[in-house]
C-alpha cells in the first residue's frame, strides 16, 4: 500500500443574483438578447455586485462595517466555498500545509492578497503556504498538477486549492463598449463586450490528502499539464508600460478582459482533446462517471463534447444559468454534483476534470473519488 492523492472535499459559492441577457445588453450594448444565446448558448449569468442598467457601471456594495454586506468581495467568495470544501472534508484549517488561490480578479493584485486574507481569517497555520496563482480558465488542473507532484514529493499531506472569478464589478460601458483595434497577424478589431456577456462570478475549492491507499482505492490516477502560446483572453492594463496614468498609453479596452472567440473556438478543441487523451486510456474512458470541463461558452463546449463522442448527460454544464466562472468552472461543477448527489466522494466513481485557456495554460486529472 502506497500513499495517494485523494480529492477529500470540494465546495463553491455562486452568487445568487440572476443577469439575463437582456440587462446585460441594455447597460452593454453590442449584441441583442436573443444573438447572446444564439452565438453562445447562455440565458444568464450571476453576478455577485449589481450594476445601474441606464450608465452601465457597476454599483459597489456599500462600505461593510458591521458584517452586513458579505459575500461581497472575491476573497469573501473564496472563503465560502473552502469552507464548505473543509467541511465536508472534515479536514480542519490548521491541517492545511498550503493554499493555492488560482484567480486574474483578486481583491488586491498584489503580494498574495487574497490568499494571505484566506489564511488569516481560516486560521491556517503559520508555516502554511499561501499563495495566489495569477491565471484564468486553465489554471486549475494547471495547478492542480502542480500540487500533486508537490505531495507525491512528501513535503506537503494536506492542500487546499481554491479558484474564483469576479467579473461584476468590472462591468463599466467605456471600457466593454471600446475595441481592440487590430494588430500585425490579427487583421480584424475585438470587440470587448463579448467577455461582459460571457462571465459570471464564482468560487470553488478542492481540499487534496495524500493517503495510504492501493491501485483500486481513490486517488488521482493520472494528472497533466502543459504550455502553449495564444492570446485567447487579453487584459492589457496594469503593469508598467499600460499603467492608467501613463498617458498615451492606454485606450478604455486596455482595462478589458477581451475574448478572441476566434481562437478560442479553434484551440478549445485541440488543446481539450490532448488532455483526454493524456490522462484517459479507451478502457478508462468507458468507466468516466462525469467529466467536469472548462466551458468558455455552450456552443465550444458542445461541439467538442460531439466531436470527441462523449456521451453528453456524462458531461457536467452549467454555463448557460451561470456564465463562464473562468477557473473556478470545474470545481463548481463538481461540488454542484456533489451537493445532488450525482457522485459521492469515497464512491469510486472515475471523474475527468479537463481546462485551456487565457495565454495558454492547459491539463487535466483522471479521479477516483
Amino acid at each position: 500500500m502506497t500513499d495517494r492523492v485523494c480529492v477529500v472535499g470540494a465546495g463553491a459559492f455562486v452568487p445568487a443574483r440572476t443577469i439575463s441577457n437582456e440587462r446585460i445588453a441594455r447597460a452593454i450594448p453590442g449584441w441583442s438578447a436573443a444573438r447572446i444565446e444564439e452565438k453562445i448558448g447562455i440565458r444568464e449569468r450571476r453576478f455577485l455586485w449589481d450594476f445601474d442598467d441606464e450608465t452601465g457601471r457597476a454599483i459597489p456594495p456599500p462600505d461593510d462595517v458591521a458584517g452586513r454586506f458579505y459575500p461581497a468581495t472575491n476573497t469573501d467568495m473564496c472563503e465560502l466555498s473552502l469552507r464548505q470544501a473543509l467541511s465536508r472534508g472534515g479536514v480542519e484549517a490548521k491541517e492545511l500545509d498550503a493554499l493555492f488561490v488560482v484567480t486574474c480578479t483578486p481583491d488586491a493584485p498584489h503580494f498574495n492578497h487574497d490568499a494571505m486574507a484566506l489564511h488569516e481569517r481560516l486560521g491556517l497555520r503559520e508555516d502554511a503556504f499561501a499563495l495566489v496563482v495569477d491565471d484564468g480558465c486553465g489554471g486549475t488542473p494547471y495547478v492542480l498538477d502542480l500540487v500533486r507532484k508537490m505531495m507525491e514529493g512528501g513535503r506537503f499531506r494536506t492542500v487546499a486549492v481554491v479558484a474564483s472569478a469576479f467579473t461584476s464589478p468590472l462591468l463599466n460601458r467605456e471600457v466593454y463598449t471600446d475595441e481592440l483595434p487590430p494588430t500585425p497577424g490579427r487583421p480584424k478589431a475585438l470587440n470587448a463586450y463579448l467577455s461582459m456577456y460571457v462571465f459570471g462570478d464564482g468560487a470553488g475549492a478542492v481540499v487534496l490528502r495524500s493517503q495510504p491507499g492501493d491501485e483500486d482505492g481513490p486517488g488521482i490516477l493520472s494528472s497533466f499539464s502543459g504550455n502553449a502560446y495564444a492570446e485567447l483572453v487579453t487584459r492589457r492594463g496594469g503593469g508598467m508600460l499600460k499603467l492608467p496614468y501613463q498617458p498615451g498609453r492606454t485606450r478604455p479596452s486596455d482595462m478589458a478582459f477581451v475574448v478572441d472567440g476566434f481562437k478560442v473556438a479553434r484551440s478549445y478543441p485541440e488543446y481539450m482533446q490532448k488532455c483526454l487523451d493524456a490522462v484517459l486510456t479507451p478502457a478508462l474512458r468507458e468507466q468516466v462517471k462525469r467529466y467536469y470541463f472548462h466551458q468558455p461558452n455552450k456552443r465550444v463546449m458542445d461541439s467538442f463534447v460531439t466531436r470527441a463522442g462523449l456521451p453528453k448527460e456524462a458531461v457536467a454544464c452549467n454555463v448557460d444559468r451561470i456564465g463562464n466562472t473562468s477557473a473556478a468552472g470545474m470545481l463548481i461543477l463538481l461540488s454542484e454534483d456533489l451537493e445532488q448527489g450525482r457522485v459521492t466522494l469515497g464512491s469510486g466513481e472515475l471523474v475527468v476534470v479537463a481546462a485551456v485557456g487565457a495565454n495558454v495554460h492547459y491539463g487535466a486529472q483522471l479521479v477516483r473519488l
